[in-house]
């Protein structure tokens, strides 16, 4: 007597593609811990706008984008030019002073020097594995 294997090929399709697959599920709690882990490494108020991951499909499978809306985040990851004692001299340019918080608490400055890269998304990637 002979055993027949018949393959649901749509299933599999399912498992290893859909963002509610195995795969999919597996990689939304691997989005969900770097972009926790982000949160812990980004300065400032820059943690609360990390937005929450959502998983998607592409040709590659499931994937998942960690956004963060905050409009200083390009000169947070890629820092601000010259830093050091040589530093360009960051100044406001539409008010009388710069506003920021630090330690929890909001500052203000005529001025502050550039600043080095701070690149938390890369340093959060760690957590995923």
């Amino acid at each position: 007597m002979a055993a027949t294997l018949r393959i649901d090929w749509a299933a599999v399709d399912r498992m290893l593609n859909s963002p509610a697959g195995m795969v999919g599920r597996d990689c939304q709690q691997r989005a969900d811990r770097t972009a926790a882990q982000a949160r812990q490494f980004a300065p400032g108020s820059m943690s609360e706008r990390i937005a929450p991951p959502i998983v998607q499909r592409s040709s590659a499978g499931p994937s998942a984008d960690i956004i963060v809306r905050h409009p200083a985040v390009g000169y947070v990851i890629n820092g601000t030019g010259l830093y050091g004692p040589n530093a360009r001299r960051i100044t406001p340019v539409r008010a009388q002073a710069l506003r920021f918080v630090l330690n929890g608490r909001i500052v203000f400055a005529k001025s502050v020097a550039g600043q080095k890269p701070n690149d938390f998304l890369n340093k959060a990637l760690p957590a995923a594995l």
